[in-house]
């Protein structure tokens, strides 16, 4: 695909104005990567090991941790590097590239949540046909149409945007090459582009959103008005829980960040919000889900048994 641009690389300058502080920042998101990497690739080994973990709810649960994991590498380590050099260069294609996974894992991450939201709807309102309504099939099905959504949506925010343009300054407002920074840049309208920032990211973000708030609606009413078991109800509360605190940790700063369409100067709020979701939400996922689950922490407990009993 040919661009027009007479841009070959970008300078990303997000974080020079903590220069001061680059040692700390380095070592606090290096730590926080570490832990991404760590309790996210010990959820999927425990999900993979254990038989009785080998349900819809904990596959989905692998694929959010597989998308946290891929998710803060496109941009963790970068940012890393950095803080490590005085001039944090990336070339135009890399540059398009890190844009393309970032949105594609992002909102891969966005719809899957949605589906894990209906999941719970299926599991706690309507019990006897769950293992029908959400065979293997199904599973592997929807799970599939994840990632594909959000592979197309971010192919199509990457086409439009490397078509622009870019003639100088290549200065780039951030600590990697999202859509609204590099739309500054711009030599031409960017009209086309913000339109889709608008709408379709909006939709692709406020659809799953929507199925969640009312897979909860019923979900609330069915466990107020129809279930007896109060031990019942204290366990499926526990789970929504779960994926409610991961759903605002994702959604509240995604949404400041997309929906509104402008590209005016607060880069400083943006890279605040964008660090969240990036790089402090993949490491908080796990911790949430380990704690106020009692099946992964004592599957967790069972395999770290097994490892010490089989080293001794």
């Amino acid at each position: 695909m040919e661009n027009q641009t007479e841009v070959s690389e970008f300078i990303l300058i997000g974080l020079t104005n903590l220069f001061k502080f680059y040692n700390v920042l380095f070592t606090v998101f290096l730590l926080l990567y570490l832990a991404t990497l760590v309790g996210n690739g010990a959820i999927i080994i425990v999900i993979l090991t254990e038989p009785h973990l080998q349900t819809p709810m904990y596959f989905f649960l692998g694929n959010l941790s597989c998308l946290d994991i891929f998710y803060s590498t496109v941009t963790v380590p970068k940012m890393l590097a950095g803080f490590l050099s005085d001039l944090h260069i990336i070339s135009f294609k890399g540059c398009i590239a890190q844009l393309h996974f970032f949105h594609f894992l992002g909102s891969s991450e966005v719809i899957l949540l949605g589906v894990m939201a209906y999941d719970r709807y299926v599991a706690i309102c309507k019990p006897l046909h769950y293992t029908l309504i959400m065979r293997k099939e199904v599973c592997i099905l929807m799970a599939a149409a994840t990632w594909y959504t959000g592979f197309v949506h971010a192919l199509m925010h990457a086409v439009v945007t490397a078509r622009l343009p870019f003639c100088g300054p290549n200065h780039i407002e951030h600590f990697f090459c999202d859509i609204k920074p590099l739309l500054k840049l711009a030599c031409d309208s960017t009209y086309l582009n913000l339109i889709l920032l608008s709408t379709v990211t909006s939709f692709v973000a406020m659809t799953p959103f929507i199925v969640t708030i009312i897979s909860y609606l019923y979900i609330i009413t069915f466990l107020l008005f129809k279930m007896q078991s109060q031990s019942g109800r204290q366990k499926a509360f526990s789970t929504c829980g779960s994926h409610l605190i991961v759903v605002a940790l994702l959604y509240v700063p995604v949404l400041f960040n997309y929906m509104l369409p402008t590209v005016g100067a607060s880069s400083q709020r943006e890279m605040i919000l964008t660090l969240i979701y990036s790089a402090v939400t993949p490491v908080l996922n796990p911790l949430i889900y380990t704690l106020r689950n009692q099946e992964v922490k004592t599957a967790m407990k069972k395999i770290v048994k097994k490892k010490i009993f089989s080293s001794s």
